[in-house]
C-alpha cells in the first residue's frame, strides 16, 4: 500500500470501472472510493466542505467555485460529455412552438449555475438568437456554491419537480426536466440528435458536463500528482473504448456514448486540453456571459499542468 491515500468521489462509469475495481491503481497513491449518490451530492459535498481529496466535478460549478476561492483545481479529465437539444422541453398549452417563442417567458433550471443551464442558455443565445435577459429563469433547487449570488432575472421556486411546475403552468418551458408521461410536455426540438450533430459539424464544440478536481494542498506538495492523475484515468479509459466498440450488449450508457460517437469520433470521452480549448473557452465565455462567474479565465490557468 501507497504512504499517500486519496479519498476519491467519482461516478460509476464504464470509464472509471477500472480505477473502482482496482485494476488500474498508481504505485504513488492509493484510493480510497467514496461512494456518493446521486453524483452531483459529490458536487455540493466538496464545494462546501472539501470532503474529498480528488473527486468529480461539474464544469460549471466547478468555475463558480474557483471564483469563490474554492481550495481546488481542476485536473483535464473529462468524465462526461452531452448535447442539449434535447433537454429542453415546454407546456404545449404555453403556445411556445419554436425557439422563437421562449422570449419573455419563464424557463425552469435545477439551479442557475449547473452545468446543463449554462450550456442550453449558451446555445438558444448564439444559435437560436434568444436574448437571456428576456426570459425569467426559474430555479426548483438551490446552487451548489452557497456564496453565489444570482442575476436579478432570476427567481427561486418552493416546488422541487420541474415537471410539476410545467404541468402548472408555473414555467413555460424548462432544461433538464427529464422524461414525463403528460401528453402536455413536448421537446422543443424534434429531431434533437440531428439538432446536435449540425451544432458539432459547424462549431467543432463538444460540451464537457463532468471533470476531475484535486486539492490544491496536494497539488502543491505532490507536483507529480496531477500528471499521474491524467495517466492513471487515460489508462482505465482505454480498455472501455475498446469494450465499446466491440460486438456485444451494451447497457444504456454504453449505447449513448455511442451515438456521440458517431457525431464526434471514435472517443466520445476525450481528455487533455488540445482536443478541448475551444469548447472550454466558448463555455467560459457563457459562463461570464451570464454572470455565472465575474470574469473571464484563460483555460491554461484554469486547469493543472500534467
Amino acid at each position: 500500500m501507497a504512504d499517500l491515500v486519496m479519498r476519491t468521489a467519482i461516478g460509476n462509469y464504464g470509464q472509471t470501472k477500472g480505477l473502482k475495481d482496482g485494476t488500474t491503481t498508481s504505485d504513488k497513491f492509493d484510493m480510497e472510493h467514496i461512494d456518493v449518490s446521486p453524483v452531483t451530492s459529490i458536487f455540493r459535498r466538496m464545494v462546501r466542505g472539501l470532503e474529498f481529496d480528488v473527486c468529480e466535478m461539474a464544469l460549471s460549478t466547478y468555475l463558480c467555485a474557483r471564483a469563490h476561492g474554492k481550495a481546488f483545481t481542476g485536473i483535464p479529465i473529462f468524465l462526461t460529455r452531452s448535447f442539449y437539444h434535447g433537454g429542453i422541453t415546454y407546456n404545449q398549452k404555453s403556445g411556445i412552438k419554436s425557439p422563437d417563442d421562449l422570449a419573455g417567458r419563464k424557463i425552469g433550471v435545477r439551479g442557475y449555475t449547473v452545468t446543463p443551464g449554462v450550456w442550453t442558455r449558451g446555445l438558444l443565445q448564439t444559435v437560436y438568437g434568444l436574448d437571456l435577459n428576456s426570459v425569467t429563469w426559474v430555479l426548483s433547487g438551490d446552487e451548489h456554491v452557497a456564496e453565489y449570488v444570482a442575476p436579478p432575472n432570476v427567481v427561486s421556486s418552493s416546488n422541487g419537480d420541474l415537471n410539476a411546475m410545467l404541468l402548472s403552468g408555473e414555467i413555460d418551458a424548462a432544461i433538464g426536466a427529464g422524461a414525463s408521461d403528460s401528453p402536455d410536455i413536448k421537446h422543443l426540438f424534434s429531431d434533437s440528435d440531428g439538432a446536435d450533430a449540425d451544432w458539432f459539424n459547424s462549431t467543432g464544440i463538444y460540451p464537457i458536463s463532468h471533470m476531475l478536481v484535486a486539492k490544491n494542498g496536494h497539488l502543491e506538495s505532490n507536483p507529480w500528482l496531477a500528471g499521474e492523475l491524467f495517466s492513471l484515468f487515460q489508462a482505465a479509459k482505454k480498455p472501455y473504448l475498446e469494450f465499446l466498440h466491440s460486438s456485444g450488449d451494451k447497457s444504456p450508457a454504453d449505447q449513448a456514448l455511442l451515438k456521440m460517437a458517431k457525431i464526434v469520433g471514435d472517443d466520445p470521452i476525450p481528455f487533455g486540453l488540445d482536443s478541448s480549448r475551444k469548447t472550454l473557452e466558448t463555455f467560459i465565455n457563457f459562463n461570464v456571459d451570464q454572470k455565472v462567474i465575474p470574469d473571464w479565465v484563460d483555460v491554461d490557468d484554469v486547469f493543472a499542468a500534467i
